[in-house]
């Protein structure tokens, strides 16, 4: 049994705009049938499985998914069945994807600011341990997000993320206060024995390529999505 995975962006798919082109989300109000036909092409392009995706609320809680679909309200899923793809949704929180290939368990993690301070990912990772994962097998991929040149937030983000992430705060590029998630969940990752890999960009930054809350409000979802193929 092998694992893969991908990061999604905006590039291609039907929507229009503000949602233009390849949104995943269902919920930001673009034309349900244009989201169904975008998850659509995904499921095609990785091979064919059914999308398990969540519904996400920036806490902490571990869903294990035996089935496509809507699995409910949380911020990772977690699995042991083969044919499925766990689906994160973002545009501008950090998507995380977590395998032990070996033990058979993957993870796909929605992490903004409350999730961060909430250690979301390492619920997950408890949830997968208890599913036969290993820390020191697994491997971790950290998905296009907002960076900390553009994060900016108020002074009790930064002390709520930097009590379980101490890298994370930092200073805009205008010299405001700032968290940098991706480099916080890195340095998680790694002190909970996690190898990990950083995958794209600042999704703030690249309107051609990513869709974006901060920047643009009323947008589309990409996608971190991961399965056993």
């Amino acid at each position: 049994m092998s694992v893969g995975w991908l990061f999604t962006d905006r590039c291609g798919g039907v929507s229009a705009a503000p949602y233009e082109g390849a949104n995943l989300g269902l919920h930001v109000g673009d034309d349900p049938q244009a989201v169904s036909a975008n998850r659509a092409e995904l499921s095609s392009r990785i091979g064919g499985p059914g999308l398990a995706t969540m519904s996400q609320v920036h806490g902490s809680t571990v869903l294990t998914a035996v089935t496509a679909g809507d699995i409910g309200e949380a911020d990772a899923l977690v699995s042991t069945t083969p044919g499925i793809a766990l689906v994160v949704q973002v545009a501008d929180c950090v998507p995380v994807l977590l395998a032990d290939e070996s033990a058979g368990v993957i993870g796909a993690v929605h992490a903004g600011w409350r999730g961060a301070a909430v250690d979301v990912v390492a619920s997950a990772v408890d949830r997968m341990q208890q599913l036969g994962a290993h820390v020191g097998a697994m491997q971790a991929y950290v998905g296009p997000a907002i960076c900390g040149s553009c994060y900016e937030v108020g002074p009790e983000v930064v002390e709520q993320v930097g009590k379980v992430m101490p890298c994370a705060p930092g200073r805009t590029s205008w010299g405001t206060a700032a968290v940098d998630l991706r480099a916080g969940m890195r340095e998680r990752l790694e002190r909970l024995g996690i190898r990990s890999e950083l995958v794209g960009g600042c999704t703030y930054e690249h309107p051609e390529t990513y869709f974006s809350y901060r920047r643009d409000g009323v947008t589309g979802r990409q996608a971190g999505v991961i399965w056993m193929r």
